[in-house]
């Protein structure tokens, strides 16, 4: 097997997300980091380059001489796919010089700034012919695939309930204003876009409830709110959520739920069952019946579906979390490159979906109108 070569923009010294993208390549042999333009400052970009022991002359100063030299190389030297681990405004004029230039595309979600920048890089992706992958990680876990498959095949009968929440706490004073980097650029419209929670957790949310529901939200009714004053983004969300076939569904994401860590939380319930799933305990999936006792699934254990092992690495009892699934999708997407099966990976429908989503509880948000479509023109 031929490892991949990654290049990386962005994830400079001290950002958290770059270091995690390079620990999910790097877990099962796949991929080596080979060339970045890490950060502009000059001495940041240097260092980086340096801990991760690459060749100087292939840490660049920007994206464009990366791009420049790296086309210019032989093709067994050459990278083979880029990794945009930058703040959101940098998504779409990134991804697609990487995809113009003929290199893959493991982008930070959300895909972009609006739905129009997120359909001029799926443009780019199809003209390239390129493969373009999103960081929706959550859905690498082993249980939340066990999960689709157990809805796909029918166990809870026809879908009637979804939920899905995502509480975090970080947000809730104005660290945003007090020198922290994180929380200042996901609070600047200029760089992380129209929504401030909405766009960072809310699409994770979001993505999660369709991908493992098999169903599309048709339309939202939505508040979008901020608690903390001054601040010029949202910190908390909350939608309803109508599904086609029937479902109906309710989303909750807030930034400022003083005490939360990572409470992402699905559940789902069709005509005799359900199921829940929490991200802060992975392993375990709880099947929930109408008419017998409750059921907890784990992962590496029995009776589970065949999919699920692929994405399993030690046995039943050796906990696995989130370098793993977001290896997952690294795996993924080398075995797409390759050509090498047809594993699923989160990519452009994803990324549109999510962003139309943001676009419609922003307008209904802002609107007196009680229902907006998530796609307009659908439905109507």
């Amino acid at each position: 097997m031929n490892r991949l070569r990654l290049g990386m923009v962005g994830g400079g010294e001290g950002a958290f997300i770059g270091a995690v993208h390079r620990m999910a390549a790097a877990l099962d042999g796949d991929w080596d980091v080979v060339a970045g333009a890490f950060s502009t400052d000059g001495g940041r970009n240097a260092r980086t380059g340096e801990l991760l022991g690459l060749e100087p002359q292939r840490v660049y100063p920007s994206l464009d001489a990366l791009v420049a030299h790296e086309q210019a190389l032989p093709a067994e030297q050459r990278i083979d796919a880029l990794a945009v681990v930058t703040p959101n405004h940098l998504h779409a004029p990134m991804a697609i010089a990487a995809l113009d230039a003929g290199f893959h595309v493991f982008c930070e979600k959300p895909m972009a700034m609006s739905v129009v920048e997120a359909e001029a890089i799926a443009a780019a992706a199809k003209a390239s012919d390129c493969r373009f992958a999103l960081a929706f990680t959550y859905s690498g876990y082993p249980m939340i695939e066990e999960a689709r498959a157990r809805v796909a095949r029918g166990d809870f009968g026809a879908i009637r309930l979804v939920q899905v929440e995502y509480l975090q706490g970080w947000l809730s004073l104005p660290i945003d204003t007090d020198g922290n980097k994180q929380a200042e650029w996901r609070t600047d419209p200029a760089r992380a876009g129209l929504g401030g929670c909405l766009g960072d957790i809310g699409t994770h949310a979001f993505q999660l409830a369709e991908h493992v529901s098999g169903l599309s939200a048709h339309s939202v009714s939505a508040d979008l709110t901020t608690h903390v004053e001054g601040r010029r983004l949202d910190d908390d969300v909350s939608a309803l959520l109508r599904f086609e076939g029937g479902a109906r569904g309710t989303l909750k994401a807030s930034q400022v739920a003083a005490g939360e860590e990572n409470g992402l939380r699905l559940r789902i319930h069709g005509e005799c069952g359900g199921l829940d799933w929490a991200q802060m305990e992975p392993n375990t999936l709880t099947l929930r019946w109408l008419d017998r006792p409750a059921e907890i699934v784990r992962t590496g254990g029995p009776g589970l579906h065949d999919g699920v092992a692929a994405l399993t690495r030690t046995p039943a009892g050796h906990p696995e979390g989130y370098i793993e699934a977001f290896a997952n999708l690294y795996r993924a997407f080398a075995a797409a490159i390759r050509g090498d099966g047809d594993r699923w990976y989160p990519g452009v429908t994803d990324g549109l979906r999510t962003m139309r989503f943001i676009e419609a509880v922003i307008a209904n948000a802002g609107s007196d109108q009680k229902w907006t479509l998530v796609t307009p023109g659908e439905n109507e």
